[in-house]
């Protein structure tokens, strides 16, 4: 029987798996999100907040010196009454002309119209002098930031510094969050060196140094790297269902279907089930994803470098947000230029420079050249619509 040429493409379109894009999504969907704990402040950086972080209190707490100088009331001169540091209250009341010193920080007497600052001032014999200032002025009104109950930051925000900061300040010393998904890496090739430049026929190993920190820009934490041999045939079966500390297990390598390729095989056990089954995408096409029962996930990567770290983007950053609670991220366009052929049917992903604006493809960028992806800033996702100086999606290249 003919096919037609519509028919050929969908053929084809389907040995290929599906399209870079719904790979993605279909990582993200898969799993259901870590259970959350409660952590201390100190511990739980990189983690993500399973609810959202609400002030206790109005932030701030109570009207607030906003600069050095006097809390005054009615108009100057003005009579010094005392002095009101950071950390401390002034218990008086302030008459038209009354002054206290006041540092920033301070809480600002009930009574007071605003604060005369410091440079602005002339002091003599116990008063102080100044353009009167206009009411309220240099003074932070209590809930000024934020009135007590407000949501400052959503769940499914990754926590950071400024999280962790924001956090102390409304009084928290723990966090309801989602861990860090754990990662055990298992890169496969009996071809690789470990240290030292390669001998004949041997290449050294980029995947090992390269997987670690990528998974932790990511969001996840890699518990350990172990090399397998390709040899005897069942060992990495073995391998992979002996590792029981973590929540995804990374192989490199034996994502294909030549004589040393063996990952499939790890997929046909019982309780297993493939999510992605290659992806329609260069570099990178042969890459998978599947479910091990029991919450634990399996992500195959090319052997290649800079294929891996394609597919690393496709599949394994897209498990860890939906493991981490996170939602799968909004990718920024910009107009991209450069000598990229598009191809029907397949997406190309090529490193860029990226200013914010637009971006430029950046050369070395085979399967297994690093090049490119080391000068470049993001991964531009070319499609077969794109023309030079069109916009495309760009997969910003973490560091």
């Amino acid at each position: 029987m003919l096919l037609t040429s519509d028919a050929a493409t969908a053929c084809t379109a389907a040995a290929q798996g599906p399209s870079w894009e719904r790979a993605r999504e279909l990582a993200h969907a898969a799993p259901l999100p870590l259970g959350a704990r409660a952590l201390p402040l100190a511990a739980a950086a990189g983690t993500t907040l399973a609810d959202a972080l609400r002030t206790r209190d109005p932030l701030p707490a109570f009207d607030t010196a906003a600069m050095d100088g006097y809390a005054v009331a009615g108009a100057g001169p003005w009579r010094i009454r005392g002095a009101v540091r950071a950390g401390a209250v002034w218990d008086g009341s302030l008459a038209a002309g009354e002054a206290v010193e006041i540092s920033t920080g301070a809480p600002v007497p009930a009574d007071a119209r605003a604060v005369l600052p410091l440079e602005r001032a002339a002091l003599s014999g116990g008063r102080v002098s100044g353009r009167t200032p206009l009411p309220g002025r240099h003074i932070r009104r209590a809930g000024e930031d934020a009135p007590a109950g407000a949501v400052l930051v959503p769940a499914g925000t990754r926590v950071g510094p400024a999280q962790l900061g924001l956090a102390a300040a409304c009084g928290y010393d723990t966090l309801h969050v989602r861990p860090r998904p754990r990662v055990t890496v298992l890169v496969t090739g009996d071809e690789l060196e470990r240290r030292g430049r390669p001998g004949p026929g041997r290449i050294r190993d980029a995947l090992g140094p390269l997987l670690p920190p990528l998974v932790a820009a990511f969001g996840g934490e890699t518990v350990a790297v172990e090399y397998v041999s390709d040899r005897p045939a069942g060992l990495l079966a073995r391998t992979v269902n002996a590792v029981s500390d973590c929540e995804i297990i990374v192989v490199t390598g034996s994502t294909s279907v030549g004589a040393t390729d063996q990952l499939r095989g790890c997929c046909a056990t019982p309780g297993a089930r493939m999510v992605v089954d290659t992806v329609a995408c260069r570099p990178g096409h042969p890459q998978l994803m599947a479910g091990l029962g029991a919450g634990r996930w399996l992500v195959g990567l090319p052997g290649n470098p800079y294929a891996a770290l394609v597919a690393a983007h496709t599949l394994l950053a897209p498990l860890i947000a939906g493991l981490s609670g996170r939602t799968l991220p909004h990718l920024p366009q910009a107009p991209v230029s450069g000598d990229v052929q598009p191809v029907a049917g397949l997406t190309r992903l090529v490193p860029v420079a990226w200013d914010g604006s637009s971006a430029r493809v950046v050369g070395g960028h085979r399967a297994a050249f690093l090049h490119g992806a080391a000068l470049g800033d993001a991964l531009a996702v070319i499609t077969d619509g794109w023309a030079d100086g069109s916009p495309a999606p760009l997969v910003p290249l973490e560091g």
